[in-house]
């Protein structure tokens, strides 16, 4: 789950990390009360939305006076922005943060992300902040400090010296520098975070250390550890498909093609997204139903793939082990007597009770394809979908 970055620096703060003062805003007036509130002759006018690269697609704006700030915002509101992250399809922008601004003797980036290699937290940092760390990997590779923590001790302020030190962050500014790392690294054990980014931190000309932009992920599966953390989610972010699956107990991923997924189990789920590309069709999502998915709970996962227009054929592959066959069977014909599907299923199953799972299938008299292996369940669905794309074009060239 992510979160905004005024809710990132909210967080941080509070674990000893500096940051500007800022205001959320909801609307142009209230962002011009908020720079009056905050004081000062300058402000910067952030648009609020979980995506990188704002200030190059226009959701940046320094303003110097009151009437600039309205018309940013004025510009903002209701309007989508499209950055490099967000694809072509955007993000809506409801609210915007009003900051006042520091003058910046130099940017350094900072990340604490989750490194699987190690199984521990490591902190990836360049003298080189304000860009994205893809382009300072490739440009500034030499840049780039990489520091893993031991769990056990957690990150040591001499650990934290040496990281300052190799950014060559001058001494009287170091102990700050160690409290900033010290401070994003409980913050991110804390709240089970999956990722830290602060990027840029600055040094500013008054000499200290100051969070200017952040950005905060959390672990989905240990949200129920930090109810005010879950609190911070902002739907209108996410794939409405996505959001849909989280609020069922699914975990879902939307894709770009258009055979719809049901499978049991994250493992089968990408090996039948690799098979359907290898029968040469394309996959619309990654869909893991559980174990123990009873039959209302596999016709829910009808209901969300078919939620996703671009969805003109279903494969169901479940293997049983937890769950049984039947179950999953008498899902499947639920679905189709409720939601009225009118385009190709192939449903495969193997393991626990599958004999009674074909059976139901069998009696149902629906026009159910079904399938005994993998490959043989991709090629199936691939050649119904094929065949109904042919059809529909020769219908649409007689009328």
């Amino acid at each position: 789950m992510d979160i905004h970055e005024y809710q990132a620096k909210e967080i941080l703060a509070k674990f000893g990390v500096e940051v500007p003062k800022g205001a959320l805003a909801y609307s142009p007036e209230q962002a011009a009360y908020r720079a009056r509130e905050l004081g000062g002759d300058q402000w910067i006018v952030k648009a609020q939305v979980h995506a990188g690269g704002r200030g190059l697609a226009g959701g940046v704006k320094i303003c110097q006076t009151q009437d600039e700030i309205h018309d940013a915002c004025d510009n903002m509101f209701g309007r989508k922005l499209v950055t490099h992250q967000t694809g072509p399809e955007g993000k809506d922008i409801y609210r915007v943060y009003v900051e006042t601004t520091a003058q910046i003797e130099r940017e350094i980036y900072l990340g604490f992300v989750l490194d699987r290699s190690s199984q521990r937290v490591m902190i990836v940092a360049s003298s080189e902040g304000g860009m994205e760390i893809e382009e300072i990997s490739s440009t500034r590779p030499e840049s780039i400090v990489r520091s893993t923590v031991e769990p056990a001790v957690g990150l040591q302020e001499f650990q934290a010296r040496e990281i300052a030190f190799e950014l060559k962050v001058e001494p009287g500014l170091v102990q700050h520098m160690v409290r900033t790392l010290q401070g994003c690294y409980r913050a991110f054990l804390d709240f089970d975070a999956t990722m830290v980014e602060v990027n840029p931190l600055a040094i500013t000309t008054d000499k200290r250390v100051v969070a200017l932009d952040a950005k905060m992920s959390f672990d989905d599966n240990a949200l129920y550890r930090h109810p005010q953390i879950s609190e911070l989610r902002d739907k209108s972010q996410e794939d409405p498909r996505e959001s849909r699956a989280a609020d069922r107990g699914l975990s879902y991923v939307g894709l770009d093609g258009n055979i719809g997924c049901i499978v049991n189990g994250a493992g089968l789920a990408m090996a039948t997204m690799d098979t359907i590309k290898l029968a040469g069709g394309d996959p619309a999502n990654f869909l893991d139903i559980g174990g123990g998915a009873s039959p209302e709970r596999v016709a829910k996962a009808f209901g969300l793939v078919l939620s996703d227009k671009n969805v003109q054929a279903v494969l169901v592959n479940i293997f049983a082990g937890i769950n049984r066959c039947d179950w999953v069977a008498e899902g499947v014909v639920l679905a189709l007597k409720e939601q009225q599907i009118d385009i190709p299923v192939v449903v495969r199953l193997a393991g626990t009770n599958v004999e009674e799972g074909q059976k139901i299938l069998a009696k149902s008299g629906l026009p159910i394809i079904r399938a005994t292996t993998l490959m043989e369940a991709a090629e199936r669905v691939v050649g119904a979908w094929q065949r109904d794309l042919s059809q529909g074009t020769r219908l649409r060239a007689a009328q």
